[in-house]
């Protein structure tokens, strides 16, 4: 089973960069993305073969999920169920028979970090709905969780040490993750790989100079790590300051 997550920073920008060529070369199963920026139908999106679940946020052009599938789910839900967080269209899930599929665009921290006492919030919650998940089947969850976990996966750990997405209050809350139970995939294969990353700045020429951050994840129930066939970060496609990440999965 192929899936991909990708941040497209604005689905109908993206359009018109290419991303319906990507989307069309991977022939995933199931196409998760996040930061869309728009209302279903707001632009054409042709993918035959896929049914189309959207999680708009209520404030016009910004954050917003969706989730391309080739299988018919036995239950789709927008949202984590808190209406404190859910009018940001920031979490789709998926009930498939074996598993549960969950797409997320993690709320930044933001400049200042004016928003990490409501991301830790979110991070507690959000956790917390994965146990639910998790308690009755295995969970596949990826999207831009706005975090890089440890200094590899990050270009410049010294300099970012207090900057949202690299605090030690958003990191202790990944390994809080993992420890409940969670699977970063790309570390189970490429434990040791640095220099491997997803997103760059728009500013300073970090794309071309590679002064990223790994940023957005597949993560797998624990109990099921042993079925991750592959785990891919596609640096070399363009239409966003993030690029895709795949996983390949029996299930």
């Amino acid at each position: 089973m192929k899936l991909v997550s990708w941040n497209v920073n604005g689905l109908r920008a993206c359009l018109q960069k290419g991303f319906l060529d990507f989307f069309n070369s991977r022939q995933a199963d199931f196409f998760c993305l996040q930061e869309t920026k728009m209302q279903q139908g707001q632009a054409e999106v042709e993918t035959p073969g896929y049914l189309q679940f959207w999680n708009s946020a209520e404030r016009k052009g910004y954050s917003g999920t969706a989730v391309f599938s080739r299988q018919e789910p036995i239950a789709v839900a927008y949202g984590i169920g808190k209406e404190e967080h859910d009018a940001e269209g920031r979490v789709i899930t998926l009930e498939l028979p074996h598993f549960f599929l969950v797409t997320v665009y993690t709320p930044n921290s933001q400049d200042g970090l004016k928003r990490l006492a409501y991301r830790m919030q979110w991070e507690d919650d959000f956790r917390a709905y994965l146990l639910q998940l998790d308690s009755r089947k295995p969970v596949v969850v990826c999207g831009d969780m706005n975090v890089a976990h440890e200094e590899i996966d990050l270009k410049n750990p010294k300099t970012n040490r207090k900057n949202a997405g690299f605090t030690d209050e958003e990191r202790a809350k990944m390994t809080e993750l993992l420890q409940a139970g969670f699977t970063d995939t790309f570390r189970l294969l490429y434990p040791d790989r640095g220099g491997v990353y997803s997103w760059w700045s728009y500013r300073f020429n970090a794309r071309k100079n590679n002064a990223g951050w790994r940023i957005d994840y597949f993560l797998v129930s624990e109990r099921i790590k042993d079925r991750v066939r592959s785990a891919e970060i596609y640096t070399q496609v363009l239409g966003s300051d993030h690029c895709p990440v795949g996983l390949e999965i029996d299930l």
